[in-house]
């Protein structure tokens, strides 16, 4: 059986590369891109290489970037343009083959097995086409599974192909430290250096028992990763994964100072999560709030609502309610994210409950409806709650919709 060739094509300092692009002046600067321009609140959300090189770390806080990067350029996001640019390179993924799988805006994993030519072949074309059309560079694994080739594309940066086989992945990626293992996160990688397991080796030596006894089957999972035993399929360019949930979310322009600023935040964004809901005919039994305050620290809270909706207006009080009861006002919020969890198909059979108002509900639903056609004829800021005409600190780029990252197909 033919050995399967992956490709793993990771674009290096995507927004800031962007950035140099729409604007030459900015090329082989310290650049980064921030979610406010303002100091005091806004935070680092990509920096160029040179700025990564004088220490600047995304999430950082604008003032503290500069600190570390005196030269440092401070510009705005502009999410339309990464959203193209992430297109364009879907685009020239897909002369090669149709495994086009993303993960995240600026990654995507290809799977050229059957192309009729030598993958590190490949990978060096897409690379310099990448450069030659996009004025941006790109970092490609080359692998015969997903897990090495995004390690590969780890190793060299920027603008570099790097190939892991069968007969070197020992000596390449075993040396690593755990948490350079895809989906060994901070906690496991704590957990399995208290158990004297630091390297990637070290985790596919004590075995899959060893594993599965004291993380359960994610344990299994990194240890089939770390002995190179991956066999997850690249999805097809037209795969859609089912939703598990619909959130969305904003780094503010300002920092949310009390209550009532964050109710008009929340509102926002339960717009969108209602209208996409009812896009993809389903309902939410639960509502989840994410914050990160001023300080960066995150606070994650959830509940179940009373019966499934796919409404707005739920959503946002749910939400709302979860913050005033969770949250302690020690820092202002900075940013907040919406999700809508536990989702069902709006068609499955529900369990009444005497607490409900169907007809008040029936009448919610017909409205937010209306609500979606006007929007649909006429745009998105056509009409909107009256709450939402005060002022706010919502960004203007608040209404993308960001593809998230993939799974791993077995």
């Amino acid at each position: 059986m033919k050995e399967r060739c992956i490709l793993h094509s990771d674009a290096n300092c995507f927004y800031a590369s962007v950035e140099t692009v729409l604007n030459p002046e900015l090329r082989g600067k310290a650049v980064a891109v921030c979610g406010s321009t303002e100091e005091r609140h806004g935070i680092v959300l990509a920096k160029s290489e040179k700025a990564k090189k004088a220490g600047v770390k995304t999430g950082m806080a604008n003032w503290q970037a500069k600190e570390c990067c005196k030269e440092l350029i401070i510009v705005p996001p502009r999410y339309e343009y990464y959203m193209k640019f992430s297109k364009y390179l879907h685009s020239i993924y897909q002369r090669y083959t149709d495994l086009v799988e993303p993960f995240g805006m600026d990654e995507c994993w290809l799977d050229v097995t059957n192309t009729l030519r030598d993958g590190m072949a490949v990978a060096e074309e897409i690379r310099q086409t990448v450069k030659d059309e996009l004025g941006i560079t790109v970092s490609i694994g080359v692998s015969f599974n997903k897990i090495f080739a995004k390690l590969g594309s780890d190793m060299k940066k920027p603008d570099a192909v790097t190939q892991i086989t069968r007969d070197d992945y020992k000596a390449k990626v075993w040396p690593l430290p755990c948490e350079e293992l895809l989906y060994c996160g901070k906690a496991t990688t704590a957990k399995l250096n208290h158990l004297s397991i630091k390297t990637i080796g070290d985790i596919a030596r004590v075995g899959p028992e060893f594993m599965g006894e004291r993380f359960g089957k994610n344990g299994v999972a990194l240890w089939k990763y770390a002995s190179g035993n991956d066999t997850s399929r690249v999805a097809h360019q037209d795969f859609t994964m089912p939703a598990k949930s619909v959130g969305h979310g904003i780094t503010c322009v300002a920092d949310l100072e009390n209550m009532e600023e964050v109710r008009m935040v929340l509102i926002a964004l339960a717009q969108d999560i209602g209208h996409r809901l009812r896009v993809y005919h389903l309902k939410a039994k639960g509502v989840q709030v994410y914050i990160r305050d001023s300080r960066l620290c995150s606070y994650l809270s959830q509940a179940q609502l009373e019966y499934p909706t796919q409404s707005e207006a739920s959503v946002s009080q749910a939400a709302i309610a979860l913050v005033e009861k969770n949250y302690v006002w020690t820092n202002q919020i900075r940013a907040i994210t919406i999700s809508a969890i536990n989702l069902v198909s709006e068609s499955a059979i529900e369990q009444t409950t005497i607490f409900c108002d169907y007809k008040k509900v029936e009448r919610q639903s017909k409205l937010e409806r209306t609500v979606d056609n006007i929007r649909g004829r006429y745009g998105k800021t056509a009409i909107a709650p009256a709450v939402l005409m005060n002022e706010h600190k919502m960004p203007p780029h608040s209404d993308r919709e960001i593809i998230m990252p993939g799974i791993m197909h077995k």
